[in-house]
């Protein structure tokens, strides 16, 4: 079953954020467009790549009314020190959620239970709770934030023009299209 315009799972984690530790709960990605960006594991390889380029286009993510949760199943102590003494991902002002226990990953289905890790997977979530866009990729290969923010600002538009779609590539200004019986097989 497909978790596409599902809603979120209900949790509660302990996150690290702007020199702090606070809860975050599902209620916390309420009212407003949010990422949830899991990852494996801190200290490792692939995952500061993703998470640096996502810190370096977080205040776009934040002009577009969207917060960003990075999630893994390491603790929110681990992730205190990784910020403290790695270059790239002391420039993170997102909440990273601890996730030992493995409840926020095991609810929204990425679960590695082999491993104990997370997928590398990414969930659009619009301000109902809904799910609107699930992106997982093997272990191996990074995610792209120019492209998240990409399809952050497509589920915006589609949910204010909801007789329109985005196509390929679409990006804010350009066209969109508007799905008719005459549309069909014209493109």
């Amino acid at each position: 079953m497909s978790i596409l315009n599902t809603r979120i799972p209900e949790f509660s984690a302990t996150a690290y954020a702007e020199h702090t530790f606070r809860e975050v709960t599902d209620q916390h990605l309420l009212g407003g467009w949010s990422v949830v960006f899991f990852y494996p594991a801190d200290f490792s390889f692939v995952c500061p790549t993703e998470l640096a380029d996502l810190a370096s286009l977080y205040d776009q993510f934040q002009e577009l009314g969207t917060e960003i949760y990075s999630v893994s199943t390491d603790t929110h102590f681990c992730h205190k020190a990784w910020h403290d003494t790695s270059d790239a991902i002391s420039t993170i002002g997102f909440p990273m959620i601890g996730d030992p226990s493995g409840q926020v990953t095991r609810g929204f289905g990425v679960m590695i239970e082999e491993t104990g890790l997370a997928e590398r997977a990414t969930f659009l979530i619009n301000p109902e709770g809904i799910i609107k866009a699930v992106e997982i990729s093997d272990g191996a290969v990074g995610r792209d934030a120019r492209d998240l923010l990409r399809k952050v600002r497509a589920a915006q538009w589609v949910a204010t023009n909801p007789e329109e779609v985005c196509p390929a590539r679409w990006v804010l200004g350009a066209d969109t299209l508007k799905p008719s019986a005459e549309l069909v097989g014209q493109i």
